[in-house]
């Protein structure tokens, strides 16, 4: 009841001060204005206005929006320490068998990304080139050779 009295008077203050304002000659802001003090009249009449102040003056309700607002604080903290974490422990133990899997290569006998891993097999020595006529170009691309054995290509 003291709600609908005080948009009521609400929208008539506005209603007045549009007017004056339509009476200095400035017609599309008193335009806005009457527009503006309309709402909440039209608030009161659609019951709106009845339908919140039942809300906001029942214990029942602030309880149910401070459980609402606790499940999305929980929620929210959840997802912050999953993506911080990586995930569940199954995840991170998958994780990490998957990355200590492409750490060696398919034909290399260690670990290629350092030597903190012992070798299961152990190395074969390479074999000594033969020397052919054009031992310039075996110069040439040996470096090369190297690199893709060593990564098993």
């Amino acid at each position: 009841m003291l709600a609908e009295t005080i948009c009521s008077a609400v929208s008539a203050a506005g209603l007045g001060i549009a007017a004056v304002t339509a009476y200095r000659k400035r017609f599309l802001t008193a335009t806005r204005i009457a527009a503006y003090s309309l709402v909440p009249i039209g608030l009161v009449l659609t019951g709106v206005v009845e339908w919140v102040s039942d809300i906001a003056f029942k214990p029942s309700v602030w309880l149910g929006f401070g459980v609402l607002g606790v499940a999305w604080l929980l929620f929210m903290t959840t997802r912050a320490i999953e993506r911080r974490g990586g995930g569940t422990r199954k995840e991170r133990k998958a994780a990490a068998r998957a990355a200590q899997g492409e750490a060696v290569a398919p034909a290399a006998s260690a670990s290629s990304l350092g030597a903190g891993v012992p070798a299961t097999e152990p190395r074969q020595k390479p074999k000594p080139k033969q020397q052919s006529a054009a031992a310039g170009q075996g110069d040439d691309f040996s470096d090369i050779e190297a690199i893709l054995k060593k990564h098993g290509i």
